[in-house]
């Protein structure tokens, strides 16, 4: 099921690229998502965040996140290096502004995973300047959502909680959104992702004065 709306301008200086963001809760499926989609669709590429926290079992850097030091981190957001950066559960994260700026120059679909305010700031940084898509994934219920968490067995109880109440802080902005998705069979998520990103290829490239018409589904 999704939900969208969507209302972008197009002008000539833009990039040909397009800039997908996802967003999810914490245990919602975002990063098996975005794993599906690259796998499904080998021309998009990811913009592989920065993070000062330490690696989970199995994560490498340079392939799931950039993993640095504090200062490190100051560093590059004090020099302009990061497009948006936030602090998430005592750990900062942030997404390298070139590396996705580079990417849509060369006409390329990046699919950047954020949370909330990290998309408020690139809307606030590159909206009306390149085609961007944003989309938020919704879990079926609360209670499926810590299920999942509980199944990971990466957190403690007390995580668990400070994660659930997070996401439902989270949920409440989904309507910031264009569109919206309920995450409960991975297969149709997919799909329903996959025809939004259609769709939007569409109307940018049948718009003649730049204007999409706002929309909803189900």
């Amino acid at each position: 099921m999704s939900k969208s709306k969507t209302s972008n301008k197009s002008g000539s200086q833009r990039p040909e690229g397009m800039l997908i963001v996802l967003s999810a809760p914490s245990g919602c499926g975002k990063t098996t998502v975005v794993e599906r989609l690259l796998k499904r669709h080998p021309d998009w590429v990811r913009s592989i965040s920065t993070t000062t926290r330490s690696p989970r079992s199995g994560e490498k850097d340079g392939e799931d996140y950039f993993f640095v030091d504090r200062p490190t981190f100051e560093k590059m957001r004090s020099r302009g290096e990061l497009l948006e950066s936030a602090m998430i559960f005592n750990h900062a994260y942030g997404t390298s502004r070139n590396f996705v700026l580079d990417s849509l120059k060369e006409g390329k679909r990046v699919i950047l995973a954020i949370d909330v305010q990290g998309t408020r700031d690139v809307k606030q940084g590159l909206g009306g300047k390149v085609d961007l898509v944003t989309i938020f994934l919704l879990p079926p219920s609360v209670k499926v959502l810590r299920d999942r968490l509980e199944g990971r067995r990466t957190e403690s109880p007390e995580e668990i909680d400070r994660r659930i109440e997070r996401a439902q802080d989270e949920i409440k902005e989904a309507s910031f959104y264009d569109h919206t998705v309920i995450n409960q069979n991975l297969e149709e998520t997919i799909f329903a992702i996959e025809n939004l990103i259609q769709r939007f290829d569409n109307e940018r490239r049948n718009s003649q004065h730049g204007v999409r018409t706002a929309r909803k589904t189900r």
